[in-house]
């Protein structure tokens, strides 16, 4: 495809196109967002009143439809990513889709089937591929200045929040039929996202989930171990329950490591046996702009092919499914 301008639709304008992703597609050159949905029509009209969008919809086929809209951004819960998609695709138009890229991998396997077989593009938002202080981690392995590498950690915990102790109505992020499992869906999606970026894939995953605290059925620990199609080890540990808020991944090589938090903005830190050097890194205003520019340039045909795809999200929602798999083989859902 060699769009003139990419013409964006958006379905779903909730929290997340506020600022994270929905201005960018305004702020970037051969870039437009032209149409907005969302199942409430005030909402939709709302949203494309305050941030100057020329049309709006409350339902997404006509959206899709619009000879308007040349690309469609799917920015609803995983539980509909899967139909929008093959909608989209039907249509004939490139799909960017929200991570996680579905409830499942079979899901993701027939996204991409639908593309391919409509011939258009399949990107998915895992918008860090995009931002500078990722891209740097990947400079410094790719140059080996910490060897050989040898194997990574991640830990990442965090309290539950209000919303979820003192709710009667519990978010979507942590119903399964919507979300395709509980926050490790939501949040440790992108650890494992990024870290396929860094080190390649995963061809080895064993797992365990628990709810260890009962406040929703879906699993609130997931911990696991999975070995790269590199050789490269990983262990990971993810709990949504726990007294304080750590997140930190080590990335281990004969001679030295890098740590860095996958949501903080602290410094990438290099240590070696010449010491510790720190990178520091401003965060893009809106998360999604640097990845959303390199859909548009490749869409416009004025750059490389944008690093997050349907193929690499794929990738994701697998290990996903093998770390979780004991959980809901059991019947607990």
């Amino acid at each position: 495809m060699n769009f003139e301008k990419v013409q964006w639709g958006i379905i779903g304008c909730g929290n997340v196109t506020e600022v994270k992703s929905g201005p960018a597609f305004q702020k970037i050159e051969n870039s437009e967002l032209v149409a907005v949905m969302r199942r409430t029509g005030e909402l939709a009209k709302d949203y494309a009143q305050r941030h100057h969008v020329p049309k709006w919809y409350d339902d997404a086929e006509a959206l899709i439809n619009d000879p308007d809209v040349n690309i469609i951004y799917i920015a609803t819960p995983p539980g509909s990513h899967k139909e929008y998609t093959v909608m989209a695709a039907q249509a004939g138009k490139p799909v960017y889709v929200e991570k996680p890229m579905a409830r499942n991998y079979a899901e993701c396997q027939e996204m991409i089937s639908a593309c391919k077989n409509a011939g258009v593009p399949l990107y998915v938002a895992y918008y860090r591929r995009g931002q500078a202080r990722f891209i740097k981690i990947k400079e410094l392995l790719e140059s080996n200045t910490i060897g050989d590498i040898r194997y990574v950690s991640s830990t990442q915990y965090q309290p539950a929040s209000e919303e979820i102790v003192e709710s009667k109505n519990l978010p979507w992020r942590v119903q399964p039929e919507l979300a395709g499992g509980g926050l490790f869906f939501d949040l440790g999606s992108h650890t494992l996202d990024i870290l396929d970026f860094l080190l390649g894939p995963i061809k080895s995953v064993q797992g365990f989930a628990s709810n260890q605290a009962g406040l929703y059925h879906a699993e609130d620990i997931v911990s696991g171990t999975y070995l790269f199609e590199s050789g490269i080890h990983g262990i990971g540990n993810w709990c949504f329950t726990a007294f304080e808020h750590v997140d930190v991944n080590e990335i281990i090589g004969s001679k030295g490591k890098i740590t860095f938090s996958t949501f903080g903005n602290d410094p990438v830190t290099l240590t070696t046996a010449k010491g510790t050097e720190e990178f520091s890194f401003e965060p893009p205003q809106h998360v999604h702009q640097p990845l959303v520019e390199t859909i548009v340039k490749e869409l416009t045909g004025v750059g490389s092919k944008c690093p997050s795809t349907g193929i690499s999200g794929a990738r994701t929602s697998w290990v996903m499914d093998e770390l979780v798999k004991n959980f809901y083989q059991k019947g607990v859902l």
